[in-house]
């Protein structure tokens, strides 16, 4: 066979290739606070522009108008319109402030306008909580578990866990007979949640809505829920794993995360404690995660949300991660992945959000295609010079 014969076949190499390691899709729900800091939307990127994810639902645990419409500008910008959101009530019109640093932008609002898609748009702002299609997320985890096949669902917590605490009280109803945590214990696989510092910390996703509530979920775990494993993405983990200049310098501009970055952080990178809590949601320990510990459990003070890791041989369902690699290669990875998504979107069709932006920012629209397209070139020419190499 000769190199040209060869180099036709590459697709259908490739296809094979790509055919052989099919594996079934992660069932994921998000529970996500979007909107106090950007790398929830970092999260939701690499969430809904995954391969190996199908993303049942997003549930919101802060309660403004503001997160859920940038939660649906962002799912529909990568293709899933579909997915359903559920928030609890009442909302508010509050934005974020950063009266800690006064260094950070505010990007939930500018991204629900800018972006403005899906089901929940920035012109239903004042009736949102008339809208069938936004959910109480209560009730979207009991209908979306109880349509899922047993054991096959990961819930991801990258915020408060006042939701996953209304889920464990609810009892049954029209969508399942079954308790919150007989539900919980018949269709989830597995609860990853980003918060705590391990083996002690106290962590503003304890603490910043309701300790309480956080110890509810926390401490009661192992006795309502004894099948289902945790695993905590500690505040440690993604501290120093610094993400998203990429998305922000080469993405294409009508990417609504990369924007929201830019207007969060102003070109600087942020840290990635959601982002890495996803990565492990999707893809395991692989060689990124390890586990930090054998045995042991979390918990959590309901007065001020501080938490302890105590170290009894006898619980072994709870499990703290850590790195295995080094902060910058984990943040390279996260990168790739970041940019590979945005890009994904415009090649896939979807990505039309960002009308409203200016002209001028707008002009700037196709740096990162002009990325991609170079990034492909050069995988073209690398795969042409090693047959070549071959059959010379």
């Amino acid at each position: 066979m000769g190199f040209l014969s060869s180099l036709l076949l590459l697709p259908l190499t490739f296809i094979h290739l790509n055919s052989a390691v099919n594996t079934p899709k992660k069932n994921l729900i998000i529970d996500t606070d979007l909107y106090s800091d950007v790398d929830d939307a970092g999260a939701l990127l690499l969430a809904a522009t995954s391969p190996d994810v199908n993303l049942l639902a997003v549930n919101i645990n802060t309660k403004t108008t503001f997160s859920v419409l940038a939660a649906s500008a962002i799912l529909s910008h990568y293709g899933h319109s579909h997915v359903p959101i559920g928030i609890p009530r009442p909302l508010t019109n509050i934005t974020f402030f950063d009266g800690w640093y006064f260094s950070l932008g505010e990007y939930a609002s500018k991204t629900a306008y800018h972006f403005s898609g899906g089901k929940l748009k920035w012109e239903d702002r004042d009736r949102l909580e008339e809208l069938d299609d936004l959910w109480d997320p209560v009730a979207l985890y009991r209908k979306v578990l109880s349509e899922a096949e047993d054991g096959s669902v990961t819930i991801a917590s990258i915020g408060f866990l006042d939701n996953l605490s209304g889920l464990l009280n609810s009892t049954g109803d029209k969508y399942s007979s079954l308790s919150g945590p007989r539900l919980l214990s018949a269709k989830v696989r597995e609860l990853v949640i980003m918060g705590g510092g391990y083996p002690t910390g106290h962590s503003w996703n304890f603490f910043g809505s309701s300790s309480s509530l956080t110890a509810h979920v926390i401490n009661n775990w192992d006795s309502l829920v004894p099948s289902v494993p945790l695993f905590y993405v500690g505040d440690d983990v993604g501290k120093y794993v610094l993400t998203g200049t990429p998305l922000m310098t080469s993405g294409p501009d009508n990417d609504p995360v990369k924007w929201a970055y830019i207007w969060y952080s102003y070109y600087q990178p942020r840290a990635s404690w959601d982002p890495l809590a996803v990565l492990y949601a999707v893809h395991g320990l692989g060689d990124t995660f390890e586990l930090g510990n054998e045995y042991g459990y979390n918990h959590v003070d309901p007065a001020n949300g501080t938490n302890t890791w105590v170290w009894e041989e006898g619980r072994r369902n709870q499990f703290f991660l850590r790195l295995k690699k080094r902060n910058e290669t984990v943040a390279a990875k996260v990168d790739e992945l970041f940019l590979q998504g945005s890009l994904s979107a415009g090649r896939q069709g979807a990505g039309r959000g960002g009308e409203r932006l200016t002209g001028q920012a707008r002009k700037k629209d196709g740096g990162g295609l002009l990325w991609w397209a170079y990034l492909s070139l050069c995988t073209v020419l690398g795969t042409v010079i090693v047959w070549f190499s071959r059959w010379t």
